[in-house]
């Protein structure tokens, strides 16, 4: 098969023998690509460090086979060091790149989806002053374009403003009429803050005043769980971001 030419940001790496890694890229034109990089790991190879998780880079790789394609050659774009080199960024930058590596699809070209992630890891390489905001904010712009954007503002059933409670499996916030047995109470603050951050442009998340430390951490708990619910998984980066939050 030809080699082919792409341009995408490295969501994760593995190990994968003594010198190799397997990368998971999310690129501009072929989707979500896993890759084996051979001899990366080996002191003297010359793009091992152009492999890392956060980096935008322009690649030339070969189609494989089976389920993995060949990385052969990568010159960085953008490297976001920055993000690796603060905790706080780094955190609010995993959950970024877990959460996309969830809802991509392997070889599905999704253009929104890359420009969502540059934007979102531009915004932590400026070093905001809370970076848990702009991850907050990344994450419902990414339930948004993956279809799933909760309702905030009237109830996701029948479309009452009369809302008082929180339904993941309803769609976000509900009325009592039609909140079902695993509905829990939200609070006006929280539901406001949410709409804040659902609207906010990724640049000024992380500036933008915030609620009180109450209001944040309801919100905070019901995003989450609301993103863990649709993308069906457990988020393993949460824990660390939720850590880093004053």
């Amino acid at each position: 098969m030809p080699p082919y030419k792409e341009q995408g940001i490295v969501l994760r790496s593995s190990k994968l023998g003594e010198a190799d890694k397997i990368v998971t890229i999310l690129t501009q034109g072929s989707g979500k690509v896993r890759a084996v990089a051979k001899g990366v790991r080996k002191t003297t190879s010359r793009f091992g460090a152009r492999l890392e998780p956060f980096t935008h880079a322009s690649l030339m790789l070969y189609r494989g086979r089976g389920t993995l394609d060949t990385v052969t050659q990568a010159e960085i774009i953008t490297p976001h060091a920055a993000i690796r080199s603060d905790l706080g960024l780094f955190a609010a930058g995993e959950t970024m790149l877990e959460a996309v590596d969830k809802v991509a699809e392997e070889h599905e070209r999704n253009v929104r989806l890359v420009v969502l992630l540059l934007a979102g890891l531009r915004a932590l390489e400026a070093r905001p002053a809370d970076p848990a905001a702009v991850a907050e904010s990344f994450l419902l712009k990414l339930l948004s374009l993956s279809g799933f954007h909760p309702s905030l503002g009237a109830c996701a059933s029948c479309g009452s403003p009369q809302v008082g409670l929180w339904s993941a499996g309803l769609g976000g916030a509900v009325c009592a009429d039609c909140a079902d047995p695993g509905s829990v109470g939200v609070s006006a603050e929280a539901l406001r803050e949410l709409a804040s951050l659902a609207q906010v442009d990724l640049s000024q998340a992380g500036a933008s005043p915030r609620a009180d430390d109450r209001v944040r951490r309801e919100t905070r708990g019901l995003l989450f769980g609301f993103t863990e619910y649709h993308l069906e998984r457990r988020m393993k980066s949460v824990p660390m971001l939720v850590r880093t939050v004053p």
